[in-house]
């Protein structure tokens, strides 16, 4: 079986791991947890970088900092893993959803500006399988209404803007290191600021706001911190992160001189102005392919490929259909793309240490398909 992901961890991870259990440095203290957030904030071209316990903390401990809460709404794309609306809905505000761009797959921009509301605080930028959103309008929308601008980089590591990183564009830039991502520390996530004064919040609520005299808190803070064994690898990982990034290039590559140019399936785009990392190498079968989404990928499967479905939108979430909790996002609008997407999309094998001849195996199999 072909997976759809498997990590490469053939740098120092041994290394530094062995160094963290020979000195006992385990826990969320020791010299590689200052370190990989040093080097990972100086990397995307921020000042500083904080640690966390996942992707997910990362974007739940940048809503709280900010002082986002009930009555607050935060605009999300109606095309994201569930976590988007998961982690505004934990703070006690509302998702509020708008449609994404038919190629990149990103949030819309001309659809947010329409969705800003007396109660809109945030604007939560996901960016989509490897490629970008539109930051320079963005960031230009949030000034322009006095939004606070949050990134959502948990599947771009290394993308660019304008030759400009992701994760330097908003006021919170989140990262997830889960075990499918370019870089990894199984799990982990990181908070990347220019702000002086969110950083330091953000360490002291991720620590469970210990202060002094320790033991009298003034906050309720949180358990989220990254261990500094997950940091040496995080330091591994970081050291190898230019060439994930030129070998999943590479592998796309290689997908789009086998697929481009077949009207039946819509592959990955680049923008002009955006480098696309392709976590993952996304296709969209047109009705002509002759077969669906489900067969292809039961075929799949039965013939040695792995795959993933796309994400459900978020007003399909069953969840989100049930009760009249005031928090949950507005589900009876139409989000045209973000269905056609789900209903449509799915993405091949993207691992970094994929060759030629497999990639050229995954599609000859999965020509095989169609009808």
């Amino acid at each position: 079986m072909i997976p759809v992901y498997e990590p490469l961890l053939d740098g120092n991870e041994q290394n530094y791991v062995q160094d963290c259990l020979a000195t006992g440095w385990v826990s969320s203290l020791g010299k590689y947890v200052n370190r990989f957030e040093d080097n990972f904030a100086a990397y995307c071209g921020v000042q500083h970088g904080v640690s966390v316990s996942s992707g997910t903390t990362a974007l739940h401990l940048s809503l709280v900092a900010l002082g986002i809460g009930p009555g607050d709404e935060v605009i999300i794309p109606a095309f994201t893993l569930i976590v988007s609306a998961n982690v505004v809905i934990q703070t006690g505000a509302r998702p509020v959803l708008v449609d994404v761009d038919e190629r990149t797959w990103c949030m819309d921009v001309n659809q947010v500006e329409a969705a800003i509301t007396p109660r809109t605080r945030a604007i939560m930028a996901v960016h989509v399988y490897g490629h970008p959103c539109e930051m320079d309008a963005l960031v230009e929308l949030a000034e322009r209404h006095g939004l606070f601008l949050i990134e959502d980089g948990a599947e771009a590591h290394g993308a660019e803007v304008r030759g400009r990183r992701v994760g330097s564009f908003g006021i919170a830039n989140c990262f997830s290191f889960y075990g499918n991502k370019i870089i990894t520390t199984g799990e982990g996530g990181m908070v990347l600021t220019d702000d002086d004064a969110l950083a330091e919040r953000l360490r002291l609520l991720r620590s469970q706001a210990f202060q002094e005299p320790r033991f009298v808190h003034e906050y309720m803070g949180f358990n989220y911190r990254l261990t500094n064994v997950q940091a040496a690898i995080g330091c591994a990982q970081l050291e190898q992160l230019d060439s994930r990034i030129e070998a999943k290039r590479s592998i796309a590559q290689t997908y789009l001189d086998l697929i481009a140019g077949d009207l039946r399936i819509q592959v990955p785009y680049e923008a002009p102005w955006a480098k696309n990392v392709y976590w993952m190498f996304g296709i969209v079968l047109d009705e002509s392919f002759g077969a669906d989404r489900q067969q292809v990928m039961r075929q799949l499967r039965e013939n040695g490929v792995e795959t993933r479905s796309f994400f459900c939108p978020m007003h399909w979430q069953p969840v989100f259909q049930t009760g009249n909790d005031p928090r949950f996002p507005d589900c009876s609008g139409s989000f045209p793309v973000s269905e056609r997407l789900w209903l449509n999309g799915l993405y091949l094998p993207s691992g970094p240490s994929l060759t030629e001849s497999d990639v050229s195996e995954i599609v000859e199999k999965l020509m095989d398909c169609a009808h």
